[in-house]
């Protein structure tokens, strides 16, 4: 690919992860009841159908709506941010392109579910027994976690990289 393009044509990562994001919440959303759990897993994992109105572990989800509107916006201005900046990638910047293209899927995924339906579809539910449970989560969610690691271990090599160059 051109340089010109930057690492653009990761954009087909995000592709992948907002089709395959959209087509499991949908099929969750319509196989299970809110909140019906099937044990995948015991004691461990399971599958559960959960809304979600906030951010990452329902932060404001109990705001009255506003919030809707607003993780849109930060969604969108995200989105244009990350695409921007893919573009303007060198072409040996592949692992920052792949973080990069995995947090654009699952904010666009996410994003979806917000404009469309006013809540995101949560599905996977990590636990310990009947003690602990980590919040409901989906393939976007997850993808951007993946990613933004990509992103830090990016950024921690690229900053050893400097202190070598500046070393020698």
């Amino acid at each position: 690919m051109s340089t010109r393009f930057g690492k653009l044509g990761w954009v087909w990562l995000s592709v992948v992860i907002f089709v395959v994001d959209q087509i499991t919440k949908y099929w969750f959303d319509n196989n299970l009841q809110m909140y019906e759990r099937i044990v995948v897993i015991p004691d461990y994992f399971s599958w559960t159908l959960a809304y979600n109105t906030g951010a990452a572990f329902s932060f404001l989800a109990g705001a009255g709506g506003w919030q809707r509107w607003l993780f849109t916006l930060i969604a969108l201005v995200v989105s244009v941010v990350l695409v921007v900046w893919l573009k303007r990638l060198k072409p040996d910047e592949t692992w920052l392109a792949v973080g990069l293209a995995l947090v654009l899927g699952g904010a666009l995924g996410n994003l979806v579910d917000r404009v469309v339906f006013g809540h995101v579809v949560d599905f996977i539910l990590v636990h310990w027994q009947n003690r602990w449970y980590f919040p409901a989560f989906n393939l976007a969610d997850s993808a951007i976690t993946v990613g933004a690691v990509l992103l830090a271990l990016d950024m921690f090599k690229s900053k050893k990289s400097e202190e070598e160059v500046a070393r020698d």
